[in-house]
């Protein structure tokens, strides 16, 4: 691999998921009460928790 690879790889890959992750919260969010929102953003943070294993 070309060592301008193994920076971009991991840079467009962290870009990637971050683009899901917000794109997971807008359609969650999309439609969605006030109080509604609240509920459905701290279900995303306990999963997020839960993959990176801190509960």
């Amino acid at each position: 691999m070309n060592p301008a690879e193994w920076v971009l790889v991991p840079i467009v890959s962290l870009a990637c998921v971050a683009t899901a992750a917000v794109l997971m919260v807008w359609a969650a969010t999309r439609g969605c009460a006030s109080a509604d929102r609240a509920r459905i953003l701290r279900a995303i943070a306990e999963v997020i928790r839960a993959v990176w294993g801190r509960r």
